[in-house]
């Protein structure tokens, strides 16, 4: 799972290397990483004219942008997705300190 934020396209500039890109379907293109293949970003002037939805773990400050204000593309959730947020949290991984 992944939270995005959509912007202008003309808002987001790369800072650093430039990322490949990829067709993954007729109406969308995702560019990631062409060092280590971590998604970047995602447009699609079918579904997001204009804009492009930035994967927000991948921003220097992702705090900044705030908290998200919908959840898109529950379409074809797995069902048990839906309540992923009851679940218990760990800050690392279950079992460590």
């Amino acid at each position: 799972m992944v939270a995005w934020a959509i912007y202008p396209k003309d808002a987001v500039k790369v800072a650093k290397g430039a990322p490949k890109s990829r067709a993954s379907s007729e109406n969308a293109e995702r560019f990631f990483c062409g060092e280590c293949g971590t998604g970047l970003f995602y447009i699609s002037e079918t579904y997001l004219p204009g804009k492009i939805d930035v994967a927000s773990a991948t921003l220097d400050e992702p705090e900044s942008i705030g908290a998200p204000t919908a959840v898109v593309q529950t379409g074809e959730r797995i069902a048990w997705a839906a309540d992923i947020h009851t679940l218990p949290e760990f800050v690392r991984y279950p079992g460590m300190s």
